[in-house]
This record gives structure tokens, sequence and C-alpha cells, in this order.
């Protein structure tokens, strides 16, 4: 049974359509292209906290829920849940919306991330406080 919800209350950190291009012969989406949009997701309010470049660092966790298929709106929500000296470490929830006809809305993907600052010379640097 579908874990059907509604998207959160907030403004999703990315939304977008998953396309042909992102899906294997029988229409499911790659879990490759929704790790990668994760990721990109992640990074943004990493890179807002660190005030400048990020790397990801760790893949904490990763659980794909359910399939995502051509045509869905995916919705990623990112939120930092620590941070450290040099590292934040981000949550990230995945939603689809679904069938136009009759509107469904299902999470898909719960995932935590860790990225470090970095500098120009692309080694840890600490995090500037916040303002």
């Amino acid at each position: 049974m579908p874990d059907t919800s509604h998207l959160p209350n907030r403004e999703p950190t990315i939304r977008v359509a998953a396309m042909p291009s992102d899906a294997n012969y029988t229409g499911d989406i790659f879990g490759g292209w929704l790790m990668g949009q994760v990721d990109i997701a992640g990074s943004i309010p990493a890179v807002h906290r660190a005030k400048g470049r990020v790397a990801t660092v760790a893949v904490n966790s990763f659980v794909f829920k359910q399939p995502i298929f051509v045509g869905d709106i995916v919705s990623f929500y990112a939120k930092i849940l620590k941070v450290g000296r040099t590292s934040v470490t981000v949550d990230v929830e995945v939603f689809v919306q679904r069938n136009p006809a009759k509107p469904e809305c299902v999470k898909v993907t719960e995932a935590t991330l860790t990225y470090v600052a970095v500098g120009e010379d692309r080694k840890p640097r600490p995090l500037p406080n916040e303002e």
C-alpha cells in the first residue's frame, strides 16, 4: 500500500518532472537519477549554511520507499539536521504527485547526507558563524 500523503507545508527545495530519459524500459525512474537529485537538493541548504562550496562526504541513509514513474512530479524537501565544525548533515524527503485525473501524493524516498565545507584548496574549512 503506498504511503499516501500530502506535501509538506513548505516550499520544496527543488521540484522536477520525471522524464522518459530518466527511466528504464518499463517506465520506472532509475535509482541513480533519484540519488543524484537528492544530492543536489541536500547540497542547497548545506551551501547556504557553509556560505560557499561543499562536498558530499557521506550518504548516511537512503531508503527507496516507492517507485517513481515517468510523468510524476517529484518534490524534494531538504532541511539541516545537524551542524558540526566543518560539516552539515541534511535530511531530504521526496514526494511525488501523480495521476492528475485522480490526484495522488506519495512519499517515495527518505535520505540523510553529510556535506563538508571546503575552501578554494578543496580542503575542509570551518563553517562560518551564523548571522
